[in-house]
């Protein structure tokens, strides 16, 4: 077979299709997204995005026990999201294979938290198989199909970001199982978890259970490398490659199944060496559950391990007091690059008037947290997917306003008020809340890469991966005025993001309505979806004033006399700075 350098992603679709995968769903989250992106360009294999994690494991979850092989992706703070159904499938079985990829991001490179989703395969008492390369990713998931359905019960696949991103030799066959769907028969015992079957069911799980922890002990991807009596290390994933780096004389158990562990094997391997140590990154999962079969760890002699973050091999080396190879030094001169809205991000001026307005600003997941950094400082508050209307209706009943002298404003993206803010709005409308709301409809799930979702009704088959022509998706796209008028609130309106003036006075209007619920749906394309440039502006006559840099914009600059200037090479003339400008010094005349 020959060999490909695939990412781990990419190697987990082609090990589901190669497995007879007939349906791929999940909600598109870094680092899990390419996933569903490469595997909806093979044949014979359906794949959408849903609205949210728990509605994608549903759809794959009813998709098994009608009888097709189903893959469900998402990232860990999905797993989250999913959880509800999540506990509730390991109780009902699966009949087709059923896996769940969950994909951590130690050192939260692009997530709002740092958590261990292999905690939730213990919870529910699901297989778990985590990958130290793409050439495992490719066969774990191959493999879990058919765990699934010999123990029938989901699996899950556990990826961190290192292995989802980085591209390892792989030699796919290249040849898709004949997965037939298997037959589907009414079981309500089974599959209705009222509390008499779920009590039943319970018991049916601690049956299974007892068989993977006997699967365990024989299970291929856990290995045994011998290197050495003096030092044994237990460790799995992308910490595997680091160990091998900084410890190259230390023997390993490599584990690939994570849950139920080895216990006999385990205790054996640490038998077998004068020191034993677990070593991970981000959390104590293995350590707690090692430790609890009785194997006696050490700790690193010369200093801990991080707690939290990414490992890396100078880590582990400087706990085990070798030192670091010679190597140059990181360069100290670069320039900084701060994160930064996009030259004509049409969320630039909605942040730049919620500033003006002095508001209090109830935040959410998207590109639009960025409107917490310089020069805006308004964005207050991010802690979910949805969490801003619900915060925002908190404030309200705790008395902010009133007490601070400042208007509480909750801000949420179109993709992100589809995933979990309508119910949240609907809890505010239920309950007789006031307030601003603002949804910036940018057109598309920009964060994770321009994906499509129900309010552009972009879907994932569209041009081969979700991001096709806004004016002829395939799906049907929510139409948020009407939703909104529909749940209740009286005071909707559109407003084009990039008319600074509409975005002010929309504002002001809306946090004026006291005793009213407003809802501003803010509306202008992303840039990454829409590249088409304008006129370039020019600067005469500038008073160095600085009110255009207020806007943030990465194409404005300062000359050394404090005057303005324009970078033509970002500048795609979206005509913010010439709004901005008081003194029309700014114009494409």
């Amino acid at each position: 077979m020959d060999k490909h350098l695939m990412s781990g992603n990419e190697a987990i679709a082609q090990g589901a299709w190669e497995a007879g995968c007939a349906v791929g769903v999940g909600y598109p989250g870094t680092p899990s997204t390419e996933t569903l992106e490469v595997l909806v360009r093979k044949e014979s294999v359906y794949c959408e995005w849903a609205p949210n994690e728990k509605v994608a494991l549903e759809v794959g979850l009813g998709a098994a026990i009608g009888g097709v092989r189903s893959l469900v992706t998402m990232k860990h703070v999905g797993v989250n999201v999913a959880a509800d159904p999540l506990m509730s499938a390991c109780n009902t079985g699966v009949n087709a294979g059923l896996v769940l990829l969950a994909a951590d991001d130690p050192s939260c490179y692009s997530s709002q938290n740092e958590q261990d989703s292999r905690f939730y395969a213990a919870f529910a008492r699901i297989p778990c198989l985590s990958a130290a390369d793409s050439a495992e990713a490719y066969g774990m998931c191959r493999e879990a199909f058919e765990l699934s359905e010999r123990f029938d019960t989901p699996v899950m696949l556990h990826e961190t970001m290192r292995i989802a991103h980085t591209r390892t030799l792989v030699s796919p066959s290249e040849e898709r199982a004949d997965a037939e769907p298997r037959a589907y028969e009414d079981n309500i015992g089974k599959y209705v978890m009222m509390p008499a079957n779920a009590v039943r069911r319970r018991a049916a799980v601690d049956e299974r259970t007892a068989e993977l922890e006997k699967y365990a002990e024989t299970c291929g991807w856990n290995r045994v490398e011998r290197r050495g009596e003096k030092v044994g290390v237990i460790c799995s994933g992308a910490v595997y490659q680091h160990v091998r780096e900084a410890l190259p004389d230390a023997s390993t158990f490599k584990l690939g199944l994570v849950w139920p562990l080895p216990a006999a094997a385990l205790a054996d391997f640490a038998a077998s060496v004068e020191r034993c140590y677990v070593i991970e990154e981000a959390s104590d999962y293995l350590t707690m559950r090692v430790r609890a079969l009785g194997v006696a760890l050490a700790e690193p002699p010369a200093a801990p391990l991080p707690v939290a973050g990414e490992l890396t091999p100078a880590k582990i080396r400087a706990a085990f007091g070798l030192a670091e190879p010679a190597h140059l030094d990181a360069a100290t001169d670069l320039p900084p690059r701060p994160p930064a809205f996009c030259p004509g991000c049409p969320h630039r001026l909605v942040f730049t008037e919620l500033r003006r307005c002095k508001a209090i600003v109830t935040g959410d997941i998207g590109c639009y947290t960025l409107g917490a950094v310089a020069p805006y400082g308004a964005c207050h508050t991010v802690i979910d997917m949805g969490a801003s209307l619900s915060m925002a209706h908190g404030m309200e009943l705790a008395g902010t306003p009133g007490r601070t002298g400042r208007p509480v404003v909750g801000v949420i993206g179109d993709s992100t008020f589809a995933h979990s803010g309508i119910t949240s709005l609907l809890g505010t409308i239920y309950n007789g809340g006031t307030g601003t709301l603002c949804i910036l409809d940018n057109r598309t799930t920009a964060m994770t890469g321009t994906q499509g979702n129900p309010v552009n009704g972009v879907t994932l088959t569209d041009s081969g991966h979700g991001v096709g022509p806004l004016d002829s998706p395939t799906g049907k796209a929510l139409d948020l005025l009407a939703l909104c008028r529909a749940m209740g609130v009286e005071d909707v309106r559109e407003v084009d993001a990039q008319d600074l003036m509409a975005v002010r006075g929309a504002l002001k209007e809306a946090i004026a309505n006291e005793g009213q619920l407003s809802v501003i749906v803010f509306k202008a394309p992303c840039r990454l979806i829409d590249r088409s440039r304008g006129k370039l502006p020019t600067i005469r006559d500038c008073r160095a004033c600085g009110q255009c840099m207020k806007i943030g914009c990465p194409a404005l600059g300062r000359a050394k006399d404090g005057t303005a200037t324009i970078d033509p090479t970002q500048c795609i003339g979206c005509d913010q700075c010439v709004q901005s400008c008081p003194f029309h010094c700014i114009s494409k005349e």
